[in-house]
Formats: structure tokens, C-alpha cells, sequence
């Protein structure tokens, strides 16, 4: 008896997705209390337009899917990210089912601009690096976003060309830009300060 036999298979997953934390931000696996904060969120045409797979409108039942399929696959790690008083802001993610992994993440509109975005992101890089030890990540912003381009520039993140990926909310493909982080990039930028574990 291991004792793990009378825990939800989903408890044990989430589990296994550290906690990462930041100055401002806690970053954990999502819960299905979280669905209303999501949901709420993620139905803003201007978010869904700018990310591969929400779609839009975006309804409660949207939420409740993706939380219940967060994490379930090892290929893959989601997280929301919350402020220090669990207020949740918005959700990233780490992808690994590509030769290098690489990185996604979205807002709620109320949170712009505060450099949240940056921050989120920054503690996914070091995870990736510093506990996962990947040698490189990549990363993709519409051409039409200009302040998700400069939350990648800011970490580090060097442009490698334009592609097309596939928005769920306009039904079509749009051109993005394409960034890359190599470990070596990181390493000499590790100025923004060591990622604090929370758990």
C-alpha cells in the first residue's frame, strides 16, 4: 500500500508541475475552481485572435476543458498565473513535443502593461533551463502583436523568421514572427534574478 491509491490521478499530475514563483506571481497548475477566472478572461476576441488555440467566444465549458486536459500529457506543462492574493490573470505554458520546447502565454485584458507578462515568462524560461535543462526554447507572436514581440525581446528571445500558424479564433492561418532562446543567451541574462520556488 503506497498510500497514492485513494488520490485522483489528476491530483498526482498536478503534483508533479512545480509551483513557480516570481516578485509578483505564483504560476501553478489550474484547478477546476479557477473555470469562472478563465473563462472571464479568455473571452476577449483580442486574446483568442493572438493565440494558437482558444477560441472565441470563449464559454465556461471551454474553461472546464481545458483545465480538465491541463497536464495530462507528459509532453506538456500548463500553468495560470496568479497574483500573491490568488487573484488569477492569466495562463502560460510550456510545450515539449517539438525538437526544441516551446513556450506560450496570454493575459487578461484588466492586467496589461504592469510587465506581468514579462515575468510569467521569465520563470518559465528558468524552469526550463535551470530545472528541465533544455538547450534551447522557441517561441511565436503575430506579426499584428507588437507588445507580445517585445515581452520576448525583453527575455532574450532573438527573432528567426516569419511563419504561419494556425488561430482557432479566426478559423485560418496568420503570419507570425519566430524567436528563439539558446541556454547559452539565458545563462548571460540571468540578471532578472533567481526564480523562487514556492513549494
Amino acid at each position: 500500500m503506497t498510500g497514492l491509491e485513494h488520490v485522483p490521478s489528476e491530483t498526482l499530475r498536478e503534483s508533479c508541475i512545480p509551483v513557480l514563483g516570481t516578485a509578483r506571481l505564483i504560476l501553478r497548475a489550474p484547478r477546476l475552481g479557477d473555470a469562472k477566472a478563465i473563462a472571464a478572461l479568455a473571452n476577449d476576441r483580442h486574446i483568442a485572435e493572438n493565440t494558437a488555440r482558444i477560441p472565441h467566444p470563449y464559454k465556461l465549458t471551454d474553461a472546464k476543458d481545458w483545465i480538465g486536459g491541463a497536464n495530462k500529457n507528459p509532453d506538456e506543462e500548463q500553468y495560470v498565473i496568479t497574483l500573491g492574493d490568488g487573484t488569477l490573470i492569466g495562463a502560460c505554458g510550456l510545450e515539449l513535443r517539438d525538437e526544441a520546447p516551446s513556450i506560450g502565454y496570454w493575459l487578461g485584458q484588466p492586467h496589461w502593461r504592469k510587465g506581468y507578462a514579462t515575468e510569467a515568462v521569465r520563470a518559465l524560461i528558468d524552469h526550463a533551463f535551470g530545472d528541465l535543462e533544455h538547450e534551447e526554447l522557441h517561441a511565436s507572436a503575430r506579426v499584428t502583436n507588437p507588445a507580445s514581440r517585445h515581452v520576448l525581446e525583453k527575455c532574450g528571445f532573438q527573432w528567426t523568421g516569419v511563419g504561419l500558424c494556425r488561430i482557432r479564433a479566426i478559423h485560418s492561418s496568420a503570419p507570425v514572427d519566430r524567436f528563439r532562446l539558446e541556454r547559452s543567451i539565458w545563462a548571460s541574462l540571468k540578471s532578472w534574478g533567481k526564480m523562487r520556488r514556492v513549494r
